[in-house]
């Protein structure tokens, strides 16, 4: 009934496994990717035919993870899985970026990817099983594609590269980087890093590259026994006379038009221009359909050509050269922190606050739950590239915009023990012309700095692009969105002055040499120095106070047995603590409590609320006390939490007492002297040896036993 084809090698130490023809038969494409014990099923499926006159290639990743896979049943009230997590959709970016720009330009046809975690051994990672499956899918489909690629995951630790490291290595490694490729070239890599330089990054994206091509001979070699029959691509039509005609009315207009330095000047131009020309060939509805690509082909001739040729850039900048920046910080009084960074026409306004435990973000993940202190949200409304669109939906990009930011600033943060904050960042992107993420990053390095986050050094990114024709290539730095668009790399740089925290780069042609990533790799650090000496110019380091409205946290450590007497029955006792001084107090499971409040006065009562709960008592100090219950033999004194000791009839005064009621009746506020405890923890108590008016010790002037009374 099956025809099965299975693929196994060993792969860092683990059994990768490959398998087809026994799951999901009829997509055109299926592959069961096994590495352990984590089990990832890829399909691709593409429509046979595309839809007349698309300008664009649909393609869709859809990477899900079922909960199942772990051995959960899912939370919430219906009990299956919902919309997708932020892993989900950074995966689902993941597996996209390095597989997209393999599919040949005329082929537009729907094309839908989809990765489904099946199995997860909790030790390897779903997320480049899910890529290397695809790319044995796409291979094994028949669809048109230059590949297959390969991934890996990256580490770094005591000096040497680890390939695809287990969660523990993982923890204690300052690199965590993914790469993909084909067998010539690396296609996308998308990385955090603590302060590394840049051999070591460049070294771990070689290293990458290198390790991956076992799994590329895999797919291959699983091609070469199951792969359907390749599917044939409409032909070239010849465009030649359109082509020439479209120059004549176009070409003069666009160069004019990249002339122009200003963004919106320049679009209107080129909008012109193609109007013009769509209005030339109005009775030509054929030539209509296809005028739009040649009109695209020919900009980035235009632009290509004359950066290869030496000549300045659109705006007119050097490859190397950083557009104007200006910072600015404290720019909203009622914030806690923020930052207003503009480069040329790209802006970002970066808002911090600052919360307390409560406000931890809890992610539930495959993996198990656990709680995220630090979060960055990036958005991008439509008025920022002067257009009208939806407003109030989070998408792809949105997501791996802020996430980058987030991997970039990272590695700077504070310890969470000697800053127990919840840190969230909010970047609003108010205008774009290429690398508003790097913006982020810079905007949100000030806004924690002007909160007074003590970040361990500011942090700046930029992004670099390319131009390759042929053998000849040119980089240029802090590239605009049509240089953007018009390109063939988008790389990404996020780091300090002491080395790279973040490292994202994605590829539009078939691949790029380790040269041209090195070239990036030092021009791209330049580029941050210079930024990051403009950013100084706002601010060089963490406010030294917070701002004033920030809430106030104390930490404190008690005695884990300790616990259940502050928290009390039923929570009695840490309710009436909040209730009462208005203080929010967190206790953990190893004894350490976090009291906070925008009110100082407030996490000082509930911090000496707390201290007297668990304080034990000492001898010969004088305490605070309140009398509790009266017997005929004395009285007992809540003295120290919800500590009671007994003043002996004979301790409550510097006379001869007949009836303890005669000196103290119960709800009296007095001061007493810790005379002993026992061994079973009993304390006695005196309070005639204390002034009770100053609270000061009194000379004990009794005789001592056998000695004749005064009275």
């Amino acid at each position: 009934m099956f025809e099965i084809y299975r693929k196994t090698i060993d792969w860092g130490g683990r059994p990768l496994t490959l398998e087809t023809g026994r799951i999901a038969r009829q997509a055109d494409g299926a592959v069961v990717a096994t590495y352990g014990e984590t089990t990832v099923l890829c399909t691709v499926v593409a429509a046979k035919q595309a839809d007349p006159g698309r300008d664009f290639f649909p393609l869709t990743v859809n990477y899900q993870e079922k909960t199942y896979a772990a051995g959960k049943i899912p939370g919430g009230f219906f009990k299956r899985e919902g919309r997708p997590s932020e892993k989900e959709t950074l995966t689902s970016r993941l597996i996209d970026r390095p597989i997209r720009p393999l599919f040949p330009a005329e082929f537009r046809n729907d094309t839908q990817v989809i990765c489904t975690v099946l199995s997860h051994d909790m030790e390897n990672d779903p997320d480049v099983v899910a890529m290397v499956g695809a790319s044995a899918a796409l291979t094994l489909s028949g669809i048109p594609f230059f590949g297959p690629i390969g991934g890996a995951r990256v580490g770094y630790k005591d000096g040497a590269y680890l390939l695809n490291p287990v969660p523990d290595d993982l923890a204690d490694s300052s690199l965590d980087l993914v790469v993909a490729g084909t067998q010539d070239a690396v296609l996308m890599v998308e990385s955090e890093a603590k302060e590394l330089d840049e051999a070591v990054m460049l070294g771990a994206v070689m290293f990458g590259h290198q390790q991956m091509q076992p799994v590329i001979d895999a797919i291959i070699a699983l091609a070469e026994e199951a792969a359907k029959e390749p599917w044939d691509l409409p032909e070239k039509p010849d465009n030649s006379a359109l082509e020439a005609k479209v120059g004549e009315l176009a070409r003069a207009g666009l160069e004019a038009a990249y002339a122009i330095t200003e963004k919106q000047e320049r679009r209107a131009k080129i909008d012109a221009v193609k109007a013009a020309v769509k209005e030339a060939l109005a009775d030509d509805a054929e030539a209509l359909d296809k005028v739009g690509d040649i009109l695209k082909s020919m900009e980035k001739t235009i632009v290509r050509g004359n950066i290869i040729a030496g000549k300045p850039r659109i705006d007119g900048r050097a490859l190397d050269q950083v557009r104007p920046i200006v910072s600015e910080v404290g720019v909203l009084p009622r914030a806690h922190g923020s930052a207003l960074f503009t480069r040329g026409e790209t802006q970002a306004l970066a808002v911090t606050t600052l919360g307390t435990g409560d406000d931890e973000q809890l992610i539930d993940a495959l993996e198990g739950s656990y709680r995220e202190h630090f979060m960055l949200h990036y958005n991008f409304p439509p008025y920022s590239v002067g257009e009208t669109g939806r407003v109030g939906f989070t998408g792809r990009r949105e997501v791996g915009h802020g996430k980058l930011a987030w991997r970039a600033l990272k590695a700077v943060l504070p310890s969470k023990e000697s800053f127990p904050y919840t840190i969230r960042i909010v970047s609003e992107v108010t205008e774009s012309n290429g690398s508003s993420s790097m913006a982020t990053v810079c905007g949100s390095s000030l806004s924690m700095m002007d909160a007074g986050v003590p970040l361990v050094r500011p942090v700046s990114g930029i992004a670099m692009g390319l131009i390759k024709e042929g053998d000849k290539f040119a980089v240029l730095s802090d590239i605009l969105g049509d240089e953007d668009h018009l390109g063939d790399m988008d790389f990404k740089v996020a780091g300090t002055e002491q080395g790279i925290t973040s490292l994202q780069m994605d590829i539009k042609i078939a691949g790029i040499t380790e040269e041209i990533m090195e070239k990036a790799l030092a021009q791209a650090s330049g580029g941050r120095a210079h930024i990051l000496g403009e950013m100084n110019k706002a601010l060089t380091g963490a406010r030294t106070e917070l701002s004033v409205n920030a809430p106030r946290i104390e930490t404190m450590q008690i005695n884990k047995e300790k616990i259940r007497e502050v928290i009390g029955t039923g929570g009695k006792v840490i309710r009436e603590i909040v209730e009462t001084t208005g203080a929010k107090v967190d206790i953990e499971d190893d004894g350490s409590i976090k009291v906070s409040s925008s009110d100082p006065e407030a996490i000082k009562k509930a911090v000496a609320w707390i201290e007297g709960i668990v304080a034990e008592p000492e001898l010969g100090r004088i305490y605070d006390g309140k009398v509790v219950r009266i017997m005929d033999f004395g009285a007992f004194v809540n003295f120290i939490g919800n500590r009671d000791g007994l003043v002996h009839i004979s301790e409550l005064a510097d006379h001869r007492v007949d009836k303890v009621t005669d000196i103290v009746k119960e709800g009296d506020q007095v001061k007493v002297k810790v005379l002993d405890i026992d061994d079973r923890g009993k304390v006695r108590l005196s309070m005639r040896l204390v002034n009770q008016e100053t609270g000061e010790e009194l000379e004990d002037t009794r005789p001592a036993k056998g000695g004749k009374n005064r009275d």
